[in-house]
């Protein structure tokens, strides 16, 4: 009997394509195809970071250039997630995944060749795109092809890549931006894509499976603009409104966004009432521990995130330290982050229900003390390496669980909904995390600056790490009814 297990499509040739994977026994082959498409989707999150210094003196970017260059993605890539998940549920899973895949594929190529610092930023958001479409479909191929056991499993192996990826996208950027291939300097962080993309597209045409579409589920459209527009409004002066200096066009845009908010849950409440289908139906944001959950891995991914960032300015602005070795540093982080996130099941049953309140305690505690060993400028020792692998190891311990109780109790048929949701809080969290852990390092530090006035911020953003971590546990406390129906 196969891990893989498929619903009745609603004709005879799809239902011998949907069952065809079931047969064959093909469930990893699946698992791995989609895992690696959100990886590399991920990925592209965390690369440019380390790249960056090096694209500034490539392609002669200013700040706002290179701002945009590494944010454009991520501004593309939440505000079109949930329109992502929407387009999968009404046109196939399949279908989407591969479009997305092979779009990607493409914008990388595009962004491997760029001559200019325009063009780049143009295919950095072709980039986001195509991920928003590609993204939401892996979530919903788990939920709506695995059950029980094997879910659990893939769900668990899911969140290890989700997030393990964005401390993985700093080690491999250092790795390729410092080997210099052929003279390439930075663009082998887009190009390793191109090779992977398309072996990727071939794999995914012979198994991923063919599932039932909602054909006649209505499109909200009017829904989507309100809430593409509430998440732009939201991101938009968050990436950028350090580097501009906070301008009144951004404030203007952050009031506008929580305007916007309001509107949507107007406009999804009078759908609702007039027997429609809104966008997010509210039975899905009654699943046991999805909104709870959602939102402490918001915080989880805030604080992660924002912490690689500044880290990682801490490591090469303020000590000086190469790409290279840099990203490296994060290697404990990513190895603690994936082993955790992988086999924090294999615990005994009774630690499951308090483990992530214990592992964000941990995390918070840990980001405090690195703050104080690295307050001075000191640089990294075997000591602190051990911390960050702490660290790594109770966020992927944290994460994980969150993740599969945010999702275990929504029904299938709001697989695409959910995924949708949570995705996009992940992936606003990353968005403000690097905004505003990255705002409260800079404001602390003005680079050029000697190490011990670098270690200094790290201190301070050391304390927002731990609000971020206990905050976090708070939520997580309350997602507990959700771990005890599972």
């Amino acid at each position: 009997m196969t891990d893989l297990q498929i619903r009745r499509p609603h004709s005879v040739a799809d239902s011998s394509a949907a069952a065809r994977p079931a047969r064959t026994g093909r469930s990893g082959l699946v698992l791995g195809v989609i895992l690696t498409g959100q990886f590399m989707a991920i990925l592209d999150v965390a690369v440019v970071n380390v790249a960056a210094p090096t694209i500034r003196t490539d392609l002669h970017a200013d700040g706002a250039g290179l701002q945009l260059v590494i944010a454009g993605y991520t501004i593309a890539y939440a505000v079109l997630l949930i329109t992502g998940a929407r387009l999968g549920a009404r046109f196939g899973h399949r279908p989407l995944f591969q479009f997305g895949l092979a779009a990607f594929t493409a914008a990388s190529l595009a962004c491997g060749l760029a001559p200019t610092t325009g063009s780049l930023i143009g295919f950095r958001l072709l980039q986001g795109v195509a991920s928003a479409l590609m993204v939401p479909q892996v979530m919903s191929l788990i939920q709506k092809t695995f059950t029980g056991a094997s879910r659990a499993k893939a769900l668990g192996t899911y969140t290890a890549v989700l997030a393990g990826g964005s401390v993985a996208g700093q080690v491999l950027g250092g790795v390729l931006v410092s080997a210099d291939l052929f003279g390439s300097g930075w663009r082998p962080v887009f190009l390793i894509n191109v090779p992977i993309g398309v072996l990727l597209l071939a794999a995914g045409h012979r198994v991923l499976p063919h599932l039932p579409v909602d054909r006649e589920r209505r499109f909200d459209l009017v829904g989507l603009l309100v809430l593409a527009l509430a998440i732009g409004l939201l991101v938009v002066p968050l990436v950028l409104g350090h580097d501009l200096h906070w301008p009144v066009w951004g404030w203007v845009m952050l009031a506008g966004s929580v305007l916007a908010f309001a509107v949507f849950v107007v406009v999804e409440r009078r759908i609702a009432e007039r027997g429609g289908q809104p966008l997010i139906h509210v039975r899905v944001l009654r699943s046991p521990g999805l909104l709870p959950g959602a939102v402490a891995l918001f915080l989880v991914m805030l604080a992660f995130s924002g912490f690689l960032f500044a880290f990682a300015l801490h490591l090469q602005a303020g000590l000086g330290e190469s790409p290279l070795w840099a990203g490296l540093s994060f290697a404990p982080m990513a190895v603690g982050f994936g082993l955790s996130g992988l086999h924090w099941q294999r615990l005994p049953k009774r630690l499951h229900l308090p483990l992530p309140m214990v592992a964000l305690a941990v995390a918070g505690a840990g980001y405090l003390v690195l703050g104080q060993l690295m307050r001075g400028g000191e640089r990294l020792s075997v000591g602190t390496e051990a911390l960050l692998l702490v660290i790594g190891a109770a966020s992927g311990s944290a994460y994980s669980p969150l993740f599969a109780r945010a999702l275990s109790r929504v029904a299938p048929a709001d697989a695409a909904d959910a995924s949708g949701v949570t995705v996009t809080m992940v992936q606003l969290g990353q968005v403000v995390g690097v905004s505003l852990l990255g705002t409260v390092f800079l404001s602390s530090v003005s680079y050029p600056a000697g190490p011990a006035a670098s270690g200094h911020a790290v201190e301070v953003t050391s304390f927002c790490l731990l609000a971020a971590a206990v905050l976090a546990a708070v939520f997580a406390f309350r997602t507990r009814h959700a771990a005890r129906l599972t």
